[in-house]
Parts: C-alpha cells; structure tokens; sequence
C-alpha cells in the first residue's frame, strides 16, 4: 500500500493556510500537510488586535466581494467553505475623500481605480487633458504589451488625473507611484480593455461594462469577529501540522521528493517531503530556491516592496465627517498617505463609550524615511495632520498602535506577470513538485492570494499524480 503524500507549506499566510484547506479537500485521503511558519503567529498580514478594549486590524481591514468577472470572489468562497459566511458584514458609510489643495473632496463616482469613465464627474478634483484622449484609430495597448499605468493616463488625460486620482488609489492600495506600476498587473481589467479600445475613456467604460455590479451590491466585506478569525478557522479546517518559530533555511531536491532544513544553524531539523509550496515573499523565496533553481531564484529575487506603518488611534468623541475615510496625493506634501475611521465605516465597530478608531497609513515606496521616525513621533505627526485635514484640532488619543510592516507591498513594475510566467514555467520543467504562491506573484488582495495559494495546491497535486478536479 502507497504511503500517503506529504506536503510541505512555507509560510502561514492567508496564502499558504488557504492552500492547505484546498490539499485537504482534494488531496487523497490521509495526505499529510505540514505548515512552516518563521514567525510566532499565523496570518500574515491579516491580524486583529485590541485598542482601548475593542477589536481592529493591524493589517488588512477587508476584502472584495467579487471576482473580476462579476462571481463571488475567492476570499467569499473559502469563508463559506469554513463555515463563517454568516460573520460577514460590510461597510455602512461608503463615500471616501481626497484630499486636494489642503481639503477634503469626495472621490467620484464612475472611474476605474481614479481612472475616469466619465470625464464631467472628475472636474471638482482634476482638470483631464481631454483633446489628448482622441481616437488614433488603433487599440491603445497593443497585444502581449504592459506599461505603467502613469505613462498611459498621463498621455490620454494628463498630469493632474494621475496625480490627483490615480496615484493616490494605486497609492492606498501598493504604497506604489503610478509611474511605475504595471497596468497589466494591478489593473487587468483596463488592460484587457486597452487592447481593444482606441480611447481610454472607452476603455474604462469597456471594463466597467465587462464586469458590471448590481445596484446597492456591497463591493467589500469583513467578519464580524475580526480578519483573525478567518486565519484560525482556516489552520483549524486544513487539520494541518502547524510549525511556528520555524524558519525554513535551505530546501534540497532528493530522489523521492524534497529535504527542507529548519530551525536555527546550531540545532537545525531536517524534515522530507514529497512536494513544497513556497508561500513567502518573494525574496525569501528567492534564498531557497538558490540552491534547486538557480535562474529562477533571480527572477524572483528581483521583486522589490514597500514598507509601511499603520498608525491606530483610540479617540474620545471626536469631530469626523461622514466618510469611510480619505486619501492623499503625494503632492499634498503630507507624511500620511491614507486615512480610515474604522467606527465610522463599519457599523459594528461603534462603540456606546463615543470612542472612535481612526487609523492612518504612512510610507510609499521610494520615500520611506518617515518610517524611521520612533512611533511616538510617529503618532505626533499623523494625529497633527489629521487635525490638519479636518479643518479641527482632535482630541488626545487614548490610546495607540502603531504596526510596522517592512517589506509588506509587491511593486509591480511593466512586465511583471511576464516574467513569473517565464519562472513559474521554468521551475515547473525542473521541478513539477515545487510550487510558488503569494501577492509577490498574482497581486495583493484576500482574494488573490486565496487563489494563488489554492492554484499551486492544485498544481502539486496534478504533479504528484492525483486529479485536483
């Protein structure tokens, strides 16, 4: 009788956890799935914590809804495969800002990621070059081509829509600039568009028409209980082995499968496997692929981040306008880049006492001294420009956070979804029982990363000779 399978999993993120809820569901029956984990708790950047006696996130705060295509988004679908779908809940205040000249506009409605379908609701926050977006008679993005979505926006509607709208989306989202940010990859749905359309208005209405949402249709989603317990439910339902303060340190190919190294240098374990999926970001994937992959560990390796801080503040009875919170160009000169009132966007974060959790985001990529600065300067500084913003002096917090998160965006430069192909590829010729899953590869998001690591546990299971059907 054949032993049972057994998988190794680097990385206890939202990715890698996912991947294993999908070995179990169709894996053979006795397959033994093992989660490694460098640090002391699951999750990745999914953590709830407490502030001032209540529950927020320190790292993601949502997911979407749906998928690209209009159906239930991966995310939805594993809290339902985990029995949580009745914690769902999604915002009560939807209408954010920007803020521009020093105050606060509202984001308008009908754009793509800031990029504009209609270009009359953008005009009470940017000026388009409209005359520069005329049809010249060929699709603007040709076939197999990336660019930034900087370089594209700006030649069809001008500096002041990139600048204004886009940059600070893209911003919120990758802690990235416009200029250098792929279209393909953060924004495939305008691609796909852009190979077809020849103005970029038109491309923007393409892609809104190509996924088109219901009226009133929520488009983010949390749990009630706090991200974390989507984390523990999904480490609970994958019957896992689950390794924590264990550092995966070299992987070696073997007759049979895979040898991984764990554990400090002076005292290290040596555990076999007969297939592993790397769930780590991109450069500490690229260490261990050095020695069974070389080419590939230097694509990947190639992959750079952005770091940012995440500062939470507990605060009595403040004055705060009707918003789910605001965004910030970086022409506005201010060291935050977002803002989001957490009891003012979710309906079952408010609390009798009057207290409101305002929280702040700091660091782009490419700018990130102010990350240097010690979390009480750190506090100091978001707490004088939310002042600032509102137009009103906040009262002192009664308590912080501040979450430090190195390395936590993927940079998407042009090309990027290219050359994972090329090593994902390569790494599969070589070796078909080694898998690479995670936001450094298929993009940030719940739901990317549920379907990255799903993709690769299936792909190890075709490998090892079962039917991931």
């Amino acid at each position: 009788m054949a032993r049972p399978w057994r998988v190794a999993i680097v990385g206890g993120g939202i990715t890698g956890l996912a991947a294993a809820v999908r070995l179990r569901d169709r894996a053979p029956t006795g397959t033994e799935i093992t989660v490694y984990e460098q640090s002391g708790r699951l999750g990745g950047k999914l953590r709830t914590g407490e502030l001032a006696g209540g529950p927020v996130e320190f790292g993601a705060e949502s997911f979407l809804m749906r998928d690209p295509a209009g159906g239930e988004s991966a995310a939805v679908t594993l809290i339902r495969r985990l029995g949580l779908a009745g914690s769902i809940v999604h915002p009560t205040v939807g209408q954010a800002a920007l803020v521009v000249d020093g105050g606060l506009r509202p984001v308008p409605g009908g754009t793509l990621v800031g990029v504009p379908g209609d270009l009359d609701k953008v005009a009470a926050v940017a000026q388009p070059a409209a005359a520069a977006d005329r049809d010249g008679g060929a699709p603007l993005l040709p076939p197999d081509a990336d660019m930034s979505v900087g370089a594209l926006v700006r030649d069809r509607l001008g500096d002041e829509v990139v600048d204004r709208l886009v940059d600070p989306m893209l911003g919120g989202v990758y802690a990235g600039r416009a200029d250098d940010l792929s279209l393909v990859t953060t924004m495939p749905a305008l691609a796909r568009a852009a190979r077809v359309e020849h103005t970029l208005v038109g491309a923007v209405r393409a892609a809104q028409a190509a996924a088109p949402r219901a009226p009133g249709a929520p488009v983010f989603g949390t749990l009630a209980g706090g991200l974390s317990t989507l984390v523990e439910a999904a480490a609970r339902e994958s019957g896992a082995t689950v390794h924590r303060d264990a550092a995966v340190r070299e992987l070696h190919p073997t007759p049979t499968g895979w040898r991984l190294t764990v554990g400090p240098t002076r005292d290290p374990r040596f555990v076999e496997a007969d297939a592993v999926l790397l769930a780590v970001p991109a450069r500490p994937a690229a260490r261990l692929l050095a020695g069974p992959a070389p080419e590939v560990a230097t694509a990947v390796g190639g992959l750079d981040y952005a770091s940012v801080a995440l500062v939470t503040m507990a605060l009595p009875e403040p004055e705060l306008p009707e918003l789910s919170g605001f965004l910030v160009p970086a022409t506005e000169g201010l060291l935050i880049k977002a803002s989001t009132f957490f009891t003012t966007k979710w309906g079952h974060l408010r609390r009798p006492d009057g207290l409101a959790l305002v929280r702040a985001s700091v660091g782009r990529y490419g700018d990130e001294t102010s990350l240097q600065l010690t979390d009480d300067d750190l506090v100091a500084t978001v707490h004088r420009e939310l002042s600032k913003v509102l137009g009103t002096p906040l009262p002192t917090a009664v308590a912080r956070h501040v979450q430090r998160w190195g390395g936590a965006l993927p940079q998407y430069t042009p090309g990027h979804l290219g050359r994972v192909a090329a090593a994902r590829t390569a790494l599969g010729a070589a070796h078909p029982t080694l898998a690479l899953a995670g936001a450094g590869y298929d993009g940030v998001g719940i739901p990317v990363c549920v379907r990255s690591g799903e993709t690769a546990a299936e792909e190890i299971i075709t490998a090892l000779g079962g039917s991931a059907a």
